[in-house]
């Protein structure tokens, strides 16, 4: 179990708030400070710097932070072991983007629960930097992502490749051509995932590659629903970039068109990240490359 004053550190850090950090671990705001007084004699460090009402982590504070959250994510992969390794049902914590999450993991996790009755697996979907974070501060055991993440700070392997395309109602000018400018795409009706988004990050980086200003990019609405998204655009109230994954359907019954940008084509990777080795993750992705490959032999 962590440290006690190094769980209060953590909070604090994120909440930046000693009023919310005294409420959210259940105990006085006295006591945060006492505790961040503590870890500052400790360290001979000053942790905290105050700005007005708020606060900020010192470069000292910012390195205790990295270290302890680390630290954090260890106990609670050591906890998760150690409960799975003395006990016939197993449990695991899962994450993934909303393209996997919502259109490729639901198949797999389906055939593995058939094929592993006694393994439980619980799946928490979201956005590609929430889902990193949370992967980070050891509340999931891996995560399949879609988005761009730092190579240098996580353990990944690759699953597979994607593509992500220009998506427009089958009743929009879009739909009679062959290719539109991407001036045409970034200057009309665009519809655009959140930020954080994997699919919004890759896309926002296509066009800075491109010499586009992402600052200067016009979106006509803004929304977290992959689902919502698809109905706006098959009614016509705008079109969308969007992972081909999660279309497939609405582009088989006709709904959806799919039409190509002049001069950009976005392909990207759907990746395990992780951050330690361990066996059941080695297995669960070996099944599922397994599985994409029983697919392809269909």
């Amino acid at each position: 179990m962590l440290d006690t004053r190094l769980t209060t550190f953590i909070t604090l850090a994120r909440t930046k708030s000693f009023t919310k950090s005294a409420a959210v671990l259940n105990i006085t705001q006295p006591a945060v400070s006492q505790h961040v007084k503590f870890l500052e004699d400790k360290y001979e460090a000053t942790l905290i710097a105050k700005q007005g009402k708020g606060l900020n982590l010192t470069q000292e504070g910012l390195i205790l932070l990295k270290y302890a959250e680390e630290i954090d994510a260890l106990y609670k992969a050591l906890e998760m072991k150690l409960k799975n390794s003395g006990s016939i049902a197993k449990t695991y914590n899962i994450g993934a983007s909303m393209t996997i999450g919502g259109y490729v993991l639901p198949y797999l996790l389906g055939k593995h629960k058939k094929l592993h009755e006694n393994i439980d697996i619980l799946l928490q979907v979201n956005n590609t930097e929430e889902i990193l974070e949370k992967l980070v501060n050891g509340k999931l055991d891996f995560v399949m992502i879609e988005g761009l993440f730092d190579k240098n700070k996580f353990k990944f392997k690759k699953f597979k490749d994607d593509e992500v395309v220009l998506a427009v109602s089958k009743e929009h000018a879009f739909a009679k051509t062959k290719e539109v400018n991407v001036e045409d795409v970034i200057n009309g009706n665009l519809i655009l995932r959140e930020k954080g988004s994997g699919t919004r990050d890759i896309f926002e980086n296509s066009l800075i590659e491109l010499g586009y200003d992402v600052n200067d990019l016009k979106i006509y609405m803004e929304i977290g629903s992959i689902s919502a998204i698809k109905s706006l655009v098959e009614l016509n109230l705008g079109y969308t970039i969007i992972s081909r994954e999660t279309i497939r359907k609405e582009l088989e019954i006709g709904t959806i068109k799919e039409v190509a940008i002049k001069g950009l084509r976005i392909n990207r990777e759907f990746n395990f990240v992780y951050l330690y080795e361990e066996k059941f993750i080695e297995e669960f992705m070996d099944f599922c490359f397994n599985c994409q490959y029983s697919l392809l032999q269909d």
